[in-house]
């Protein structure tokens, strides 16, 4: 084997009853869609001219020397309703380098499978794909994709289609879920062992368990806040899909917004709007709340840790908000914000609201006025706000326009786009999909060669839905 991955495995030191060994099942014929390059070489991985040596790897078909395999254990809640038991179902984590873990979607069943086949079919493993690459681009923390492969075996959902895996990087996998599975259990041994490693590797200045809350909830809060910057909707926050390391974590009914509306909800599985765009933020602090519920056990349930808990957990709504008008400013051109801003940036969220405006192109029509018409300009109050906005922006430095430049981007990766890449790719054809991560990887820059994957989708193009992978 040329491949060679500096693996330096250190989760599966902590107690054995945190995940179970199991090796990926080996696939039919596995065939590389797509390896990225740039990001094996900062884990060090080298040697992967070979594309079919890759495609084995990474399909989970040729373990990779020093690999150490295994399926983590989680518990949480989801949509509100907790589960004692969840886990990696259908994915294994090969092991860690250079800090990051590498981990394998759909590389078949694990003990924590839950009756599903443990497979991925090729539309979520692209999709994952080019959305985690974008929001990386957009300077988001997010969990990384290494490498796309093609199965060559056929997966069952509402009917046969074609099987992939997905390779992803994240600094690690340890969930809300993760610390929620020990203090059921009253585990105290294990949760203090995972409390220490998920302060050793995530936040090397905090060794207590309100010192690890409060880093958690400070990383969460900045992170909902980016994620309304751009308009994105997660779709499924579930306590199993918030990470202790604050990354995005989990693409699956995901979707950025086109027209604005604070109650907008894409997921096909969240029925009643609990995850809506605008619910983010206080679906972020009772999640945190059950992170807090979890650590208090390590404090021997102390009617003082109780006091400390809950005003940590208090205040996220405060550290969120400072955090929102900041994101927010920026995309106004202000980089020192002040509490007065938020009517301003309310007011224009009110108008995209009215005109249904859609979100990424309304703020570049702000300093760009070769963008297509958004509906802003003819609503009755943009005049009056549009001077109260350049008024704030007298003497600003740095220069507001240079500072919008770099908050607002020229390209989001679009449900609509997202969709027809997939159908294309399902017929064989990956053009759409490589142009799409090319284009994507700079947000920032208008480049007219990609003005086409800027415009709001058509009627007939609309997407109303996104659909978890499983």
């Amino acid at each position: 084997m040329t491949l060679h991955i500096p693996f330096e495995n250190t989760y599966v030191n902590l107690p054995n009853r945190l995940f179970s060994r199991q090796k990926p099942t080996p696939v039919r014929a596995p065939t590389l869609v797509t390896f990225n390059q740039p990001l094996a070489e900062s884990l060090g991985i080298s040697g992967t001219q070979d594309d079919q040596e890759v495609a084995k790897v990474f399909s989970g078909t040729m373990l990779p020397e020093g690999a150490d395999p295994i399926a983590q254990l989680y518990a949480g809640h989801q949509f509100g309703h907790w589960n004692p038991q969840l886990g990696d179902g259908r994915a294994v984590l090969l092991g860690e380098t250079k800090g990051y873990d590498i981990q394998l979607k759909g590389s078949g069943p694990t003990p924590y499978a839950r009756r599903g086949d443990g497979r991925a079919w090729l539309g979520p493993v692209l999709r994952e794909y080019v959305v985690s690459e974008a929001m990386h681009a957009l300077a988001i923390p997010t969990t990384r994709a290494l490498a796309a492969v093609e199965t060559g075996e056929e997966v069952m959902r509402d009917r046969p289609l074609p099987g992939a895996v997905l390779t992803r990087v994240a600094a690690s996998h340890i969930r809300v879920g993760t610390f929620q599975a020990l203090a059921a259990r009253q585990d105290l041994e294990g949760l203090q062992s995972l409390m220490e490693f998920s302060c050793a590797r995530h936040y090397p200045d905090a060794d207590t368990p309100a010192a690890l809350l409060k880093s958690v909830i400070t990383r969460q809060a900045h992170l909902v806040a980016q994620w309304l910057s751009v308009g994105f909707i997660h779709g499924v926050m579930n306590t199993d899909n918030c990470t202790i390391s604050g990354e995005t974590i989990d693409y699956g009914p995901c979707a950025f917004m086109d027209a604005f509306h604070p109650g907008m909800v894409f997921s096909s599985i969240d029925r009643h709007g609990r995850y809506a765009y605008g619910n983010q933020p206080e679906i972020i602090a009772w999640n945190m709340a059950q992170l807090a519920t979890s650590l208090l056990p390590l404090e021997n349930n102390s009617d003082t840790a109780v006091e400390e808990f809950t005003h940590l957990v208090n205040e996220m709504p405060g550290i969120l908000r400072q955090a929102w008008r900041d994101v927010f400013g920026r995309k106004l051109g202000i980089t020192e914000t002040i509490a007065d801003d938020d009517s301003l940036i309310s007011q224009l969220l009110a108008m995209m609201t009215d005109q249904k405006s859609d979100f990424t192109n309304s703020f570049r029509y702000l300093t760009d006025s070769s963008v297509t018409s958004t509906g802003l300009e003819t609503h009755k109050d943009f005049p009056n706000w549009r001077s109260r906005w350049q008024d704030r922006l007298t003497d600003l430095e740095p220069d507001p326009e240079m500072v919008m430049q770099h908050a607002n981007p020229f390209i989001i990766p679009r449900n609509h786009q997202i969709e027809a890449m997939i159908s294309q790719a399902v017929s064989g054809d990956y053009s759409l999909f490589h142009a799409l991560n090319t284009a994507l990887a700079k947000p920032f820059e208008a480049n007219p060669e990609w003005d086409h994957f800027t415009s709001p989708p058509s009627a007939s193009e609309r997407v109303t839905q996104t659909f978890c992978g499983t």
